[in-house]
């Protein structure tokens, strides 16, 4: 738990869109902040999955520029979703997790989202203190 407080943003400084909005507010969402991908939570909390800029690409693509307004981020086809880990974790699954993604969803006990670890801030924090030797 320690480890993932260290390098742990919290929820309140993370972007993030429910999944009850539409395609087009999503887009509003992520458009001036350039991420490839960002986390989707439900009402009450909860992480639900990855969107990413592909898959609103792709969803665009096969349903047109005209289904922005009515369509749910929840019925966009998802390639794949960062899988959260808990608050508790080791820096073992954390840095085996940092492999394959840009971030790293943490929730709670309650399976309440409460952040998200980044890699870069991993990789800082290495380099930093010259843990890894080229």
């Amino acid at each position: 738990m320690k480890i993932i407080k260290h390098f742990l943003i919290p929820k309140h400084k993370v972007i993030y869109v429910y999944d009850d909005y539409t395609v087009q507010e999503a887009l509003e969402k992520i458009k001036p902040i350039r991420f490839s991908a960002i986390p989707i939570l439900d009402r009450k909390g909860h992480y639900v999955g990855t969107l990413s800029e592909g898959d609103l690409l792709w969803f665009i693509q096969r349903k047109g520029f005209t289904a922005f307004e009515d369509v749910k981020i929840s019925e966009v086809p998802r390639h794949r979703d960062n899988e959260p880990l808990d608050v508790k974790a080791n820096s073992e699954i954390l840095l085996s997790k940092a492999i394959d993604e840009n971030f790293i969803p943490i929730i709670d006990e309650h399976q309440l989202f409460v952040g998200i670890i980044t890699r870069k801030e991993i990789l800082n924090y290495y380099f930093e203190r010259k843990f890894i030797i080229l």
